[in-house]
């Protein structure tokens, strides 16, 4: 069983310290969640670590079967300008890809991250995988992979509302998966 003792100071090193400890097989995986990828998010088919460049939505529920323990990572944020939120994503997620790694040079070889928003790592996305210039470092989205993000962290007690506007706090959220 995972050193949470040990990833949790490793958590905190890397300033994370809104997070729940959770088992994988209590992550909400829904096909709906996939079709409104497909018909009501301009990014579909334009991001190389999102629908439809992620595998099918049963292969993503039995993937989140082979972890035992995971932790969900809460993001909290109000911006004054909607273009913000890329550079913002930009940064978090960059940052996430650090706590991934150190959790692997801990001895964990599975962990995986999903990032909180979409990739965004390059300023211009390259679309698939196959083009992407950034295949080491980027991943998917909850939502790309079929997760339920509402349903889920509600399991945990966490808020994610419908917003109505920029002008109020997000909560967002990410995954790692450790073993």
């Amino acid at each position: 069983m995972a050193d949470q003792v040990l990833l949790q100071k490793l958590f905190q090193e890397k300033g994370i310290h809104d997070f729940h400890w959770m088992d994988p097989s209590e992550i909400v995986v829904g096909q709906w969640v996939r079709m409104k990828c497909m018909f009501g998010c301009g990014d579909y088919g334009r991001n190389a670590s999102c629908p439809p460049n992620t595998p099918p939505v049963a292969e993503c529920r039995n993937f989140f079967n082979e972890y035992r323990l995971g932790a969900i990572f809460r993001f909290r944020k109000k911006l004054d300008d909607p273009e913000q939120r890329h550079a913002w994503t930009r940064e978090v997620n960059r940052e996430l890809l650090q706590v991934e790694r150190e959790t692997f040079i801990a001895g964990y070889q599975k962990a995986f991250l999903l990032f909180m928003d979409n990739c965004k790592l390059c300023r211009e996305c390259a679309h698939t995988r196959t083009s992407c210039r950034n295949r080491q470092h980027s991943r998917p989205t909850p939502e790309g992979m079929g997760v339920d993000v509402f349903a889920t962290v509600a399991k945990f007690g966490y808020p994610l509302e419908v917003l109505a506007g920029y002008e109020e706090e997000m909560n967002r959220y990410a995954f790692l998966l450790i073993e």
